[in-house]
């Protein structure tokens, strides 16, 4: 087991080769959920649904834009051709 010693400003931290402190084991804890924190990738799939649904938010926002005029004559009628028939 070769290990290795380095300092870093005030404090000398020495790893083995799993990349764990023997010196400080509080520093050890901190490490593993620093590792853990950076190789867990469950957050980029809400991320990427999150993208998905921007996009198509979008998509929506600009096709009712360009049907917006045909679409308030489509509403009008319908409105138009419920209230005459409820009279």
């Amino acid at each position: 087991m070769s290990s290795k010693l380095s300092f870093t400003g005030m404090v000398a931290l020495c790893l083995d080769e799993d990349h764990t402190f023997l010196t400080n084991r509080g520093a050890s804890t901190m490490f593993k959920m620093i590792t853990a924190f950076a190789k867990d990738e469950s957050g980029a799939t809400a991320i990427e649904y999150g993208l998905i649904a921007a996009l198509v938010a979008v998509g929506l926002i600009a096709a009712l834009t360009a049907l917006g005029k045909s679409l308030s004559q489509i509403f009008t009628h319908v409105a138009t051709t419920l209230n005459t028939a409820s009279s």
